[in-house]
Formats: structure tokens, C-alpha cells, sequence
């Protein structure tokens, strides 16, 4: 199979690069200093969503505001050793100028470029949770980022892991490439479902880019 497109678009952790770990890590810990009970910290979705939503779901909302800088504070602190990435990415982001993707994100500016860092992967165009006004699973995040590449959403591509990630991307109306590095392949609505990017490679013509899909 092979799809032509303008630009594609990234998720960072789960599609990217994998902090997992340290994602719980931080999030348990800050649970606890909030006084949140695991019941109430498990009817969550943690993935592919802002802090700023998580807390409000969680907190009153007088409080969201600390405790999303708390969190933030938390996580910054846990990337070194905490981020590493993911099979393909490198060989799939060398092969694509740097002005035909994106990386798109939940998290904020200070900790996407924190853990971007740390995995050696510097994009030219960012968009993170601080640039929009709705998060995943609206579609302004993908929105925004076709806008600043300059390139029609129809001919953009998604690589998502999260179920909010991909359902942006479709309500954007691209096309959309689920990994299931996170989640089972059961729970994850895309047009094309691969394992990790590994199975993914990039050919650039003078028409834009042709994905194709490996195994």
C-alpha cells in the first residue's frame, strides 16, 4: 500500500519516542501529592491528552493551574534516561525534509522540546499543547500544524498511537497511520495499523511524498 501526501505528521511519545515509563512514574507521583486515590487516578485516560485536561478531570479547578506546572516540573525532571526511540524514527525522519513534517503534541512546548532533545530529534516545525486552544481529540492541534507547514490537510498524513491522536486526525480530515506501541490494534480507528514505524519508509518525488508499508 502506498499513500501520497504533502506533509506527515507526528505524535511525539508512542509514535516518536517512548517515556512511558517516566509518564507513569511522574503521574503516580503527582497523584499522590494531590491526594487523588488510584480509583479515581485509574477512570483516567492519561495518553495522548493535555495535562491541563487530565488535571481538570481529576482537581478542582482552582487548583489546575499549579498542578499542571507541578507536573510538568515532574516530568522535565524525568526525561534524562527516561526517553528513547522508537524503532524506525530515525531512519523514517532522515528521509523526509525537514519542511514536509511536524511533530504535534500533547504536552507542553518546555517538555516536547525536553524529550525531543534528549532523543536527538530537532523538528522544524513544533506544535504543542501552549499553541492551541483545544487539545486531542479536536482536530486544531493537526489543523494548526498543516497551516504552518503551508500544505492542504487532505494531502497530510498522522502517525498516531493514541485513540484521542487519531481521532483528531480524522476530524481534521487526513489521513491516518495508527502504531500499536501502546495500544492494541482492536482500539485504534486508522486507515492503515502498523506496529512501530519500522514498517513505514518515505520516498520524496516531485509530486510530495509516497509512504509505503512494509510488515
Amino acid at each position: 500500500m502506498k499513500i501520497q501526501a504533502d506533509a506527515l505528521l507526528f505524535d511525539n511519545d508512542g509514535t516518536l519516542v517512548s517515556s512511558l515509563e517516566s509518564v507513569y512514574r511522574c503521574w503516580t507521583r503527582w497523584a499522590e501529592e494531590y491526594g487523588i486515590t488510584a480509583e479515581e487516578f485509574a477512570r483516567v485516560e492519561l495518553h495522548g491528552r493535555p495535562a491541563a485536561e487530565i488535571a481538570a478531570d481529576l482537581l478542582p479547578a482552582d487548583r489546575v493551574a499549579e498542578a499542571v506546572v507541578r507536573i510538568e516540573q515532574l516530568e522535565v525532571e524525568d526525561v534524562e534516561g527516561g526517553v528513547h526511540l522508537l524503532p524506525g524514527t530515525r531512519a523514517l525522519l532522515d528521509s523526509v525534509p525537514a519542511d514536509r513534517w511536524a511533530v504535534v503534541t500533547s504536552a507542553t512546548r518546555r517538555l516536547a522540546e525536553a524529550r525531543l532533545d534528549e532523543a536527538g530529534i530537532r523538528p522544524k516545525t513544533l506544535i504543542a499543547a501552549d499553541d492551541i486552544t483545544r487539545g486531542k481529540p479536536d482536530p486544531e492541534p493537526f489543523l494548526l500544524a498543516a497551516r504552518r507547514l503551508g500544505v492542504d490537510p487532505a494531502r497530510c498524513v498522522v502517525f498516531e498511537d493514541a485513540p484521542a491522536g487519531l481521532q483528531a486526525g480524522r476530524s481534521a480530515g487526513m489521513t491516518t497511520v495508527a502504531l500499536t506501541t501502546t495500544h492494541q490494534a482492536a482500539e485504534l480507528h486508522a486507515d492503515v495499523v502498523v506496529g512501530d514505524l519500522s514498517a513505514v519508509s518515505a520516498l520524496v518525488t516531485d509530486g510530495g511524498v509516497e509512504i509505503s508499508f512494509g510488515d
